[in-house]
């Protein structure tokens, strides 16, 4: 069994090459039954353990466990660990262990990426990054290699964080910059994209411009959420999956409000790569995309590491 470490598993994965394979894969298809989710007690030290497997037509098995535990930031460490085994379907016989916290970042900004070349306007071109995290800080690289990103502007709760990653993208070569004022942010973009652990409502529906195409990537439990009841009022609304309706505290809140019913859920990432769902009507209407992740797209990224090795 070969072992890829944090850097070999990034290198296959660049998003040119990402966002096309998650296109081909939901296109396909795979088998992806529900996560299970385990509680773990050990006295005062608690956790939770998520178990994500998928097999696929093309002969490949894969199964992500993600280690969760809180209390890890009073020793020092990570609160996350994810591990991610590739297995030969048809046999059983185990293929690679991957370093799972890299194939999570990179299959969620790819699959994000993958909902905005489908929603958003063909001439989207300044991004808005709420967040700072390991995922937020690859969402600039990974739309814009679907559209043709020049301005990128990030938000963060705490200020000197939003300056900290701007500065980091700007040595990157972008063109990038803190944001202040959420508000004019938001206002001002043709893509928010959310990459946060919010648990209240950041962005507001009012502040939605015409043509702009919201991205939520966070809220991927009932107790989280990153957008009002509003940003779903007017808009045209897709979900990476259908477990999304049972999961996002947004779309759970919207639709207890009424400003989302769940048929009007206008597709999934599977229904738009196929040509079941239109994606973009026209340059006015306001586009939502909401996801809370599969475990097909786990399994995609990692087929692609596998075979950047043969």
């Amino acid at each position: 069994m070969k072992h890829f470490d944090e850097a070999a598993t990034r290198a296959p994965l660049a998003f040119d090459r990402l966002v096309p394979a998650l296109r081909a894969a939901f296109a396909a298809g795979a088998q992806v039954p529900p996560r299970h989710v385990h509680g773990i007690d050990q006295g005062i030290d608690k956790g939770t353990v998520l178990i994500m497997p998928a097999w696929s037509d093309a002969g490949f098995l894969g199964i992500k466990t993600i280690n969760i535990f809180p209390g890890n930031s009073a020793r020092g460490l990570r609160g996350l660990h994810a591990t991610y085994v590739l297995y030969d379907a048809r046999t059983g016989v185990p293929l690679a262990m991957m370093d799972g916290n890299e194939i999570t970042a990179r299959r969620t900004a790819a699959a994000s990426a993958l909902g905005a070349s489908f929603l958003a306007r063909t001439d989207a071109r300044r991004l808005l990054v709420l967040g700072t995290g390991r995922i937020a800080r690859m969402l600039p690289a990974a739309h814009a290699s679907v559209r043709a990103i020049d301005e990128v502007r990030v938000w963060n709760h705490r200020l000197e964080g939003a300056e900290a990653l701007a500065a980091q993208w700007r040595a990157e070569g972008w063109n990038a910059h803190a944001a202040t004022d959420l508000e004019a942010a938001v206002r001002q973009a043709d893509i928010v994209s959310c990459a946060t652990l919010a648990t209240a409502p950041l962005v507001r529906g009012e502040w939605l411009a015409p043509g702009s195409h919201l991205d939520l990537i966070g809220s991927f439990t009932p107790a989280m959420r990153e957008a009002d009841v509003r940003c779903f009022a007017g808009a045209r609304t897709f979900v990476d999956t259908d477990e999304a309706l049972q999961k996002s505290g947004d779309l759970l809140d919207a639709m207890a409000a009424g400003t989302l019913r769940a048929d009007e859920v206008q597709g999934t990432l599977a229904t738009l790569c196929r040509g079941k769902s239109e994606g973009r009507a026209n340059e006015h209407e306001r586009t939502v995309f909401k996801a809370v992740g599969s475990a097909l797209e786990d399994l995609t990224a990692a087929t692609l590491v596998w075979q950047s090795t043969i």
